[in-house]
């Protein structure tokens, strides 16, 4: 065991600081749907929100594990290595939380620890076995997220094609509020977890744990600062994920909820990090595109699409500008 030095130190409120923007920018996208269908004030959905993400990050860390350790190779890599990464997800989050466009702090930290880790070791610093679960994920949040959200939806519109307008509002309206709380819960298993593990990984290259794991207190420090971040809310990211991509009902809701929570949750028992961001907004194309395909606000998904894109090279490049820059200092 190590002590802490000011280096360490600075990296870990630089993670936290990115756990943070993670609740702010990122599981806002949980509850986009719960608060435009109005089933939920924005108060009411953030505070569950804020709990069930606590809640969520508790419940594993397969996918911790996965960033952690399979990513880039640990040995290769330092905390100056971790610390750009950081840094370039909280400048591109930041940035584009100002536009209101929804980005995904999945690939921001995957692209951040890749150009960091290449400006620290080179090409040899990256591991497959992490790329190829984060390129599965991709796949997950894409097709099962889209796939699952227009198969519910059908089958909803098919089973109550004899009930009342009124009718399925109110019952869709009481079964949001568990699908909303299903997807809070998922994404602080799947999106808490990646931070936790960078975390970890922290403590590991500055000497404090003696090999990659995950103590309870780390599980516990960086769950309450990504609740903290989403207490604080992300109404410019609900406004475009909830009610500019697609005009929604309650069953619209459940059924976009419900695929991407299901989505999310296989993903992270099986250790593969993905988006949420990425699997709810497939998701709610899916019940758009359920209606007609019009029924989806394509300009809005351009926007949304374009920026999940510019994630991979804008962070990858700010951390390895700024690896670069910190190694000439040092």
């Amino acid at each position: 065991m190590g002590e802490m030095s000011f280096g360490l130190g600075l990296v870990l409120l630089l993670v936290l600081c990115a756990e943070f923007v993670n609740g702010w920018t990122d599981a806002p996208n949980a509850i986009a749907t719960v608060v435009s269908t109005r089933v939920l004030t924005p108060g009411k959905a953030v505070v569950m929100a804020s709990l069930l993400n606590f809640l969520g990050a508790w419940s594993g860390t397969a996918v911790a594990a996965t960033i952690g350790k399979g990513i880039v190779e640990m040995r290769a890599i330092n905390l100056v290595t971790v610390g750009a990464a950081m840094v370039g997800i909280i400048v591109w989050s930041t940035l584009a939380w100002k536009f209101g466009l929804p980005t995904s702090e999945s690939h921001a930290l995957v692209a951040g620890l890749a150009g960091a880790g290449l400006a620290t070791a080179g090409p040899s610093v990256l591991l497959w076995i992490g790329w190829k679960k984060v390129l599965i994920g991709l796949a997950f949040s894409t097709f099962f997220g889209f796939g699952g959200g227009l198969a519910i939806m059908l089958v909803i519109v098919w089973l109550f094609r004899n009930r009342s307008r009124s009718r399925v509002r109110r019952t869709f309206g009481r079964l949001q509020l568990l699908s909303a709380a299903f997807m809070a819960f998922s994404h602080g298993s799947n999106d808490g977890q990646k931070f936790i593990g960078i975390f970890a990984l922290a403590l590991v290259l500055g000497g404090i744990l003696p090999e990659f794991a995950v103590p309870w207190e780390v599980i516990l420090i960086c769950s309450v600062v990504m609740g903290i971040g989403t207490s604080i809310g992300g109404w410019r990211i609900i406004r475009t994920i909830g009610l500019r991509m697609v005009k929604l009902e309650p069953h619209g809701g459940f059924s976009a909820e419900t695929a991407a929570a299901c989505c999310i949750e296989l993903a992270s028992r099986l250790g593969i990090p993905l988006s949420t961001t990425h699997t709810i907004s497939t998701a709610i194309m899916g019940v758009g595109a359920s209606k007609r395909i019009s029924a989806v606000r394509w300009g809005i998904v351009r926007d949304v699409v374009a920026a999940w894109i510019l994630t991979f090279p804008i962070c990858g490049a700010i951390a390895w500008v700024v690896a670069k820059l910190i190694a000439l200092l040092m």
